[in-house]
């Protein structure tokens, strides 16, 4: 039995999973946890280090990390991806102007992805369908109205769960 199946069977035992939320700065990542966790959302502050939440959500522990996203930050992103287990990648779709940064900063911080924007404009915008190496999905969501972030989150931990909590 190798090493990363030992791994695997203790995270299932645990059912475990460390989510890192990114995006430019702006685009709604504290605003989504917050209503994912059922907080109020009516007063959101810039994130200038990184949250931390820990929830409950079918049957995982989810540890979410929402990291700052303004551009004197980004270059930390790197330091946040060990260990991580998903990526949610949030995009403003009301913001075009910075679909062209977003798409930059998307290549360089490839891992799993979650984008909030619409499907056409996204796939384009953000040359998704170059990124053969890992899986990727989009679900438009409202972050202020909660509108599909259920959904978005659940396919993300279909996705990592297929993927980490099987026994070789």
């Amino acid at each position: 039995m190798g090493l990363l199946t030992i791994l695997k069977k203790m995270k299932h035992k645990e059912r475990e999973m460390r989510l890192l939320m990114l995006g430019l700065d702006n685009a709604g990542k504290t605003t989504i946890l917050k209503k994912f966790n059922g907080e109020d959302v009516s007063t959101i502050s810039p994130t200038l280090g990184f949250n931390i939440k820990t929830l409950e959500h079918k049957g995982f522990k989810l540890n979410i990390w929402d990291v700052g996203g303004q551009k004197s930050l980004r270059s930390y992103w790197r330091n946040y991806f060990e260990s991580t287990d998903g990526l949610v990648w949030v995009v403003d779709s009301a913001d075009r102007l910075r679909l062209e940064d977003c798409r930059q900063e998307l290549k360089l911080s490839t891992l799993r992805m979650l984008a909030c924007v619409s499907l056409c404009a996204a796939v384009q915008a953000l040359a998704l369908d170059n990124i053969k190496t890992h899986h990727w999905c989009i679900i438009g969501c409202s972050a202020v109205t909660g509108e599909n972030l259920l959904a978005g989150v659940d396919w993300l931990l279909d996705d990592i769960a297929a993927r980490v909590f099987t026994a070789d």
